[in-house]
């Protein structure tokens, strides 16, 4: 598949639904081992993959032997910090025969709804990749509450693709794509190969969740695919219950794409011009030759700062007349950005008296 091969940095979503048997409670080990296969052929291949993963409460709440049927808010959290141990250690064990390190990075609907938040997960999850870590990104169930959830990980791998600049989503569902109606229950029901706009008709068209483990159903993988195209990276729903469903889907196997409207970064970009200043940063003119060759800014060139901003903000960058020449998502407040004016990025942690980013604004986050 043309996507899928081009992508340089691709999000696989699984759900409880694939990785854990209904009946037992039990993780499917084959399946898992099967999916770690695909991973390994992606990794190979060059492609930084990250894994945005249900599990946890489903596997929690058979260890902790909970009754069948909807959990209270407080049983889901228990049964969450139970499962999230093992939900990692199987995959730590599935990726180690391939010599691939796995790391769990637990999130909430905040962390990207507050920018300085969004800003720390994108670092974090940037360093991982650059150290060839395929990262676990799961909710965070043993903290979240509904005013912070995300309540799907359809939704979830949507946002970690943006956050990440990914090219592609993959959505590994118990159905091979979109259809006109539930395929289940109408037999003239017919899948879309592609669907490049989500009219009201095609919304229309989405049911609600099928399976007693998955929380998502269609509607869900279309908000979805708005999030993940409008931020520059396709989706891709196809069925994921088969044994290396990575690889079925390389070799044609049924599915709907959502193409990306523009590339990742070039949406980036966007999103962040589109934002109101919150202050200014005034530099040197060698910073500003720096910034146009395409490096980050750094305290030592900055000469003034105004306007009261906090970490993640966006801010006006300024050359020496006060013309501004881009605009980008700060990593220090106003305050610590005004201590820092001239300061050698060595010398961040004697100045704030806490080690601290080497960048003011880093190029990923500006836009000139």
């Amino acid at each position: 598949m043309d996507t899928l091969t081009a992508a340089r940095r691709v999000v696989v979503k699984i759900g409880s639904a694939l990785l854990v048997d209904r009946d037992t409670g039990a993780l499917k080990s084959d399946w898992l081992t099967a999916l770690a296969q695909d991973v390994a052929r992606l990794k190979g291949q060059g492609k930084d993959v990250i894994l945005v993963s249900s599990g946890s409460i489903a596997l929690g709440r058979s260890v902790l032997a909970l009754e069948a049927g909807a959990l209270s808010l407080e049983q889901s959290q228990a049964a969450a910090a139970v499962g999230q141990i093992r939900l990692a250690r199987a995959y730590e064990e599935a990726l180690a025969p391939h010599e691939i390190t796995t790391a769990q990075v637990l999130v909430t609907l905040e962390d990207s709804r507050d920018r300085r938040r969004y800003l720390n997960s994108r670092a974090t999850l940037e360093q991982l990749l650059k150290l060839g870590v395929v990262p676990i990104v799961n909710e965070n169930d043993t903290i979240a509450t509904d005013e912070i959830r995300y309540g799907d990980n359809d939704r979830l791998a949507a946002q970690v693709a943006v956050t990440t600049g990914a090219d592609v989503v993959v959505l590994l569902s118990d159905v091979d794509g979109f259809y006109s109606a539930n395929p289940l229950t109408d037999p003239n029901a017919t899948r879309y190969d592609v669907i490049e706009d989500i009219t009201p008709e095609i919304e229309a068209m989405a049911g609600d969740a099928g399976s007693g483990l998955s929380k998502g159903g269609m509607k869900t993988k279309l908000l979805a695919a708005k999030t993940a195209t409008s931020g520059g990276a396709a989706l891709i729903i196809t069925e994921g219950s088969i044994l290396h469903p990575i690889s079925a889907l390389r070799n044609g196997a049924a599915n709907t794409l959502f193409p990306a409207g523009l590339d990742p970064k070039a949406a980036r970009k966007r999103w962040i011009q589109a934002m109101k200043p919150q202050g200014a940063l005034r530099l040197d003119a060698g910073a500003v030759n720096a910034l146009k060759s395409g490096k980050s800014l750094l305290p030592a060139g900055v000469t003034s700062v105004s306007g009261a901003f906090e970490r993640g903000d966006p801010v006006a960058i300024e050359d020496e007349t006060g013309a501004t020449i881009a605009q980008g998502l700060t990593r220090y407040t106003a305050q610590e950005a005004t201590q820092l004016i001239g300061a050698h990025s060595r010398d961040i942690e004697t100045i704030l008296g806490y080690p601290g980013r080497a960048a003011l604004v880093h190029r990923d986050d500006m836009v000139l």
